[in-house]
């Protein structure tokens, strides 16, 4: 398996970036554009339909269309875990159907002091056996850019000029 990972703080209050990062419209924020997000549908432990908050057992269906023009693909995501701890927060989103054989998303915040530091981690396998483990380093490619996006959007959001979403 190989593994990214990226580190950001951002002068926030842990449960205002929490609950930014509990949403769909959290997700949606932080995915860029010209990746042509849809959510195509939202599902509790339960089944109920548009769950408020993503907890364990939630169902994110989402579709991207790069560009508006390039196949992009379905990803069904499923929030595996989700922890809230006094000063710490974490959880795990798995890809239950998409491109990659495995991918393991972990999101954890910590409180310092008046701040928030996000780590994410993704454990992953590239799609394509031998041929993919081949051009594993090319993925960091694309992971690097839009990490640094939604940590750099993450700040954006949270530390003052704009308002996030609801």
């Amino acid at each position: 398996m190989s593994v990214y990972r990226r580190e950001t703080r951002v002068e926030a209050p842990l449960d205002r970036v929490w609950a930014f990062h509990s949403t769909t419209d959290g997700l949606e924020a932080l995915t860029p554009d010209f990746m042509g997000l849809e959510i195509e549908a939202v599902y509790g432990p339960d089944g109920e339909p548009d769950p408020e908050v993503l907890v364990e057992g939630s169902r994110i269906e989402t579709s991207t269309r790069p560009f508006g023009v390039v196949p992009g693909g379905g990803w069904v995501s499923v929030i595996e875990r989700r922890e809230d701890h006094d000063g710490s927060a974490f959880f795990i989103d798995t890809m239950d159907e998409g491109p990659f054989p495995h991918w393991e998303h972990t999101h954890t915040f910590h409180a310092d002091g008046d701040a928030t530091v996000i780590r994410d981690r993704v454990e992953y396998q590239l799609p394509l056996g031998g041929v993919g483990r081949a051009v594993g380093p090319l993925a960091w490619i694309g992971f690097e850019p839009m990490f640094r996006y939604r940590h750099r959007r993450t700040k954006e959001l949270l530390e003052g000029g704009e308002s996030p979403p609801a």
